[in-house]
């Protein structure tokens, strides 16, 4: 009971932002599994099925990634030599990303 409850302050004491994007997040959990349900990469990055579907469509539409059909169920294909997007970030590429959290 002692551990929940100082696990319970510990997580009220964090922030409520993140240093990555709901982007990178599904973008990993893609990475971590190509075979993954949309519906788990929910769940885990913690925003709904829509809003995952909506990501993975923008990341297909810009090039980052690959869906492929396998069924009924779709596989994914990351394209892991695509420079992130933002000037900060302009000299690092997808693997880079996926490499620090994989």
């Amino acid at each position: 009971m002692k551990a929940k409850s100082a696990l319970a302050a510990v997580a009220s004491e964090l922030p409520d932002w993140t240093f990555l994007t709901n982007h990178a997040h599904v973008l990993i959990c893609l990475a971590r599994d190509p075979d993954v349900v949309l519906r788990d990469v929910a769940v885990f990055v913690g925003i709904t099925e829509r809003a995952v579907q909506r990501i993975v469509a923008e990341l297909e539409d810009a090039g980052y990634l690959e869906r492929k059909r396998d069924g009924r169920r779709n596989k994914y294909r990351l394209m892991l030599q695509k420079p992130l997007r933002h000037p900060v970030e302009k000299n690092c590429h997808i693997k880079d990303l996926v490499g620090l959290i994989k």
